[in-house]
């Protein structure tokens, strides 16, 4: 067979299968680094403190990348646009945060997770201080993106989402615009608690069907190689098959 192997042409087209199976390889390659993305921001890279307009913009969803990300702004807190979500975990349990509308000096809003509180009267009273006396217009926190409104808060008259979209129709005036997602603030102001915000998770996740695909193409490859094996050895068996026919007749 491999005397029938080296005849030019069938040469010639093992070094088209080998090509072929090259680039199906290099294809298998790239659909594997494919399936690895996501995972790349560093924990040293989220807690880095960046101006939140350098990473998100207004009226633009936030990049997966800038998810978790450090951020610092200016923004006023407008009075009576307080909102108090229930069902919040912390690590003193179950309880309230308190979310501001922080209106940057640009126009644009952000609504900004201020603290946590065991009860509604804790979280009243902390709003109360917070009409009386403002904190500092300097804002650092966690930038997440926003979460999906609950039915069952329209229905029960409560909310726990923080929703962006739900918070526009709440506020009094959104001037000019709104970010894609939310600040957990850092810092808790009186009578509250600082919210956990833990770094975002910097494990790689695979994408399992990129990597299967990435197997698909592995699977292409060797099956072009497979090809131009079947094929000579076709030819071969043709040829001995005709040799020991006219070997019969004579």
């Amino acid at each position: 067979m491999w005397q029938i192997a080296r005849r030019p042409r069938w040469i010639a087209a093992l070094i088209l299968a080998l090509a072929i199976a090259a680039s199906f390889a290099a294809l298998g390659q790239w659909q594997l680094s494919r399936s690895l993305e996501g995972g790349e921001i560093t924990e040293s890279q989220s807690e880095a403190v960046v101006e939140l307009d350098a990473v998100a913009t207004a009226q633009e969803p936030l990049d997966f990348v800038t998810t978790g990300q450090s951020v610092t702004f200016t923004a006023e807190l407008v009075p009576g646009d307080y909102v108090v979500l229930s069902d919040r975990r912390n690590s003193a349990g179950t309880g309230y945060w308190v979310v501001g509308h922080g209106l940057e000096p640009s126009g644009a809003s952000i609504a900004i997770a201020l603290g946590w509180a065991a009860s509604t009267d804790a979280a009243a009273s902390a709003i109360a201080r917070l009409e009386a006396s403002p904190p500092s217009s300097t804002v650092t926190g966690r930038l997440l993106p926003t979460e999906s409104p609950q039915q069952s808060d329209f229905e029960e008259g409560v909310r726990s989402a923080l929703a962006v979209s739900e918070l526009v129709n709440v506020w009094a005036e959104v001037p000019g615009g709104t970010y894609g997602g939310y600040v957990v603030s850092f810092d808790a102001p009186a009578g509250l608690e600082a919210i956990d915000s833990p770094p975002p998770s910097t494990e790689v996740s695979l994408n399992l069907l990129n990597v299967f695909y990435a197997v698909e193409w592995v699977v292409f490859a060797g099956f072009a190689v497979f090809l131009w094996y079947r094929l000579v050895r076709d030819v071969w068996e043709e040829e001995r098959d005709d040799l020991l026919v006219d070997a019969a007749v004579d």
